[in-house]
């Protein structure tokens, strides 16, 4: 059952990450598209879809952490302390220098990889196989 949840939250996390850069842009658009009156665009139009896009990506990044957390809780991963990086050590207190190793990659990270890796081969093979030449 455990395993059934587990895979069950990496495909949330496959979709939603698939849904930043495919879903809340394509959302923004139809939002903006419904504020458009007749053929000319406005600056209104323009700026309600920035702010749609905004708050759609907000609301995915979001979700994406509860999916994380969850996940981290049913393998019983502890989440690494974070810090923000202008308050990290420039010195010889980072952990490669004491001899400790890095935090490893968590399931996240291979989710986010793996899309972003996705997009690149899916854009190649639009842009090599399937965009056509425009100079012939």
């Amino acid at each position: 059952m455990v395993r059934l949840q587990r895979s069950a939250l990496v495909a949330g996390m496959v979709l939603v990450t698939v849904n930043i850069w495919t879903g809340a842009p394509l959302l923004a658009l139809w939002v903006g598209s419904r504020t458009v009156s007749g053929s000319t665009l406005s600056l209104g139009a323009v700026a309600v879809v920035c702010l749609t896009l905004g708050l759609a990506c907000f609301a995915l990044l979001r979700l994406l952490g509860v999916f994380t957390a969850a996940h981290d809780r049913l393998t019983g991963r502890v989440a690494a302390r974070r810090q923000s990086p202008w308050l990290k050590s420039l010195g010889a207190e980072r952990p490669h220098s004491r001899g400790g190793q890095a935090p490893p990659l968590a399931v996240l990270d291979y989710v986010l990889i793996g899309c972003v890796v996705a997009c690149v081969v899916a854009f190649e093979a639009w842009f090599f196989l399937f965009a056509g030449s425009s100079i012939g």
